[in-house]
This record gives structure tokens, sequence and C-alpha cells, in this order.
């Protein structure tokens, strides 16, 4: 299978999560005391690390540069099973873990993208001591000023939707529809407010969705499986430094829920006249504001 992005590809398994594949690359001058930055795709019919390349080129010249494929996306483990905000959750306390103890570092920097946010929030929640900041790419749950504040663990699945649509006779034929290269470029010039999409994501996109068990995740996560009922609790809890940063165009633009964090001395909120993946189109601009404000953390 092609590989989404250069550097090593590497992988662990736990009995929580199955097989985790994930990136990483390094400059040659890193040395081991070197904070690692974590990064996290988004959820749709494509996920994988590809989402995250244009970070992950730019970064990997200055520090370690760690990015997963979540359970059930990418190269890792696309087994039938149930794919839930714990699920996620556990693979990034797995990979951050792992990477924690083998270079001896006591905190990760993380960036997120749209519904990956959710996890991470949830993550950096349960393990407050492993993250010195957080990124949070046109995150997910503030579509509205009333935030979701539902039971502890809690999801938005549909299980009457789920069982119809993933059945042996409709699931592949949709999950088929939804993946054809035509849908994918609609998709993501949706995603982009733009045609002037990235031509190496719709190919990696259109090769990812076509490899066995591709479906399983993406169908539980068009009947609400992977939205955390509690992600407005998440985000209220944070204690850690958050860059939250989102474009203006495409399908992605209301950030409503956003006004009641802009106070809270702990986040900053920012802009770029851009569709909701801000790193493919000005990585200049978003690796410059994201450093202005990580150098401001001590």
């Amino acid at each position: 299978m092609q590989l989404a992005l250069t550097g090593r590809r590497r992988e662990l398994s736990t009995p929580t999560t199955g097989l985790v594949s994930w990136y990483e690359d390094a400059p040659t001058t890193a040395t081991a005391s070197m904070r690692p930055l974590v990064l996290i795709h988004s959820i749709n019919a494509a996920g994988s690390a590809c989402e995250v390349k244009p970070i992950y080129d730019h970064y990997r010249r200055e520090r370690p540069v760690i990015a997963l494929d979540l359970p059930g996306f990418g190269l890792s483990e696309r087994t039938q099973r149930a794919y839930t905000p714990r699920l996620m959750t556990d693979a990034i306390h797995a990979v951050v873990s792992h990477i924690r103890n083998e270079r001896s570092v006591a905190t990760v920097d993380a960036i997120a993208l749209s519904l990956s946010c959710e996890f991470l929030a949830r993550a950096a929640s349960e393990a407050p001591a492993q993250y010195r900041s957080l990124g949070l790419i046109s995150p997910t749950g503030f579509n509205r000023k009333r935030l979701r504040e539902g039971p502890p663990g809690s999801n938005l699945g549909r299980p009457a939707i789920h069982a119809l649509i993933s059945s042996p006779v409709l699931g592949p034929k949709l999950f088929g529809l939804l993946t054809r290269r035509a849908v994918i470029q609609y998709f993501l010039r949706r995603t982009w407010g733009s045609a002037d999409i990235d031509d190496g994501l719709l190919d990696y996109d259109y090769l990812i969705t076509h490899v066995p068990g591709a479906e399983h995740a993406p169908l539980q996560f068009l009947t609400g499986f992977l939205f955390s009922g509690d992600s407005g609790t998440l985000y209220r809890g944070l204690g850690a430094p958050v860059w939250v940063v989102h474009g203006v165009r495409g399908d992605f633009v209301n950030y409503e829920g956003l006004c009641t964090f802009a106070d809270r001395t702990n986040w900053k909120i920012e802009s770029l006249p851009t569709g909701a993946l801000p790193h493919f189109e000005m990585i200049a601009e978003f690796s410059r504001r994201y450093d202005a404000w990580s150098a401001g953390l001590g």
C-alpha cells in the first residue's frame, strides 16, 4: 500500500485499540529532549494522515513529528467493530504514551483536525500532564452557542440507521458511491469552498478508500457514533493552552459556540481566509501564527 507521508512508518497493537499505525520523522539535528508534535487527521469517508501532510512536512525539518492513522482509517486496523470516541481516544493515549516513554519526554504538543479535536480534548482531559499545548483546526462541536453537554462518554450514534446502511447488501453499495473519485472531489471542493483543491490529497483519498474494511469506520461516522455527546464539557474543562484556527469558506464556517471561549486566557482563537483545511492553502501563515502562539508558552 502506498504511504501517505515520508519518514518512518511505525505501529503498535493493544487489546483495546488493535493495530494503530503512525508516521514519524525528525531533522538530523534533533535531540532526545525535543518535544514531539503529534498530528491527528479528521474523520470522514477518506480520513488518513495525508490530511495533515503540509504540517508534517513543514515541522519535520524542525522537530520530531508524529502523524497518526486512527483506528479504521489509513493503514491502521480496519476490522468490523465498534468505532467510538472511546476507541479513538484510547488510540491517542497509546501512541502518545509510547512516544513519551520512548523519547523520555514529559509532554507533547498536539494538533487535531475537525472531529478529531473532540478526541484530543478527551485525551487531554483524561491525561492533562501529558500535553503542553493543544491545537484545534476547524474543530467540531461549536456550530451553535449551546454546546454538547450530554452524559460523560456518550455519543450521538443512531443504531437503527446504522443497522440499515451497514447491511451486507446496502453497506458496500453506499460506501462505493461515496468513494467514487468524482464524489470525493465534490466533498473536497465543499471543504475548500473552492475548486482549487489539493490533487495529491484527492489521489490518496481515492486510494485509501478502496482497501479491505475501508467502509466500517466511515459508516459509523455517518450514523453519529463518532460524535461525542459531551464535547462541550470536554472543551470547557481543558486547562492546557489551546490554539484554535478555522477558515471562512466552504461548508464548515459556523463556529458560533467559540464566542463563549473568547475571554478564556488559555484559549487563542484565530481565522484564516481559507476553507476548512487552512494548512493546505496557507502553510506559511498557518505555521507563523502557530509558532508565535507557541513561543509565548515558554
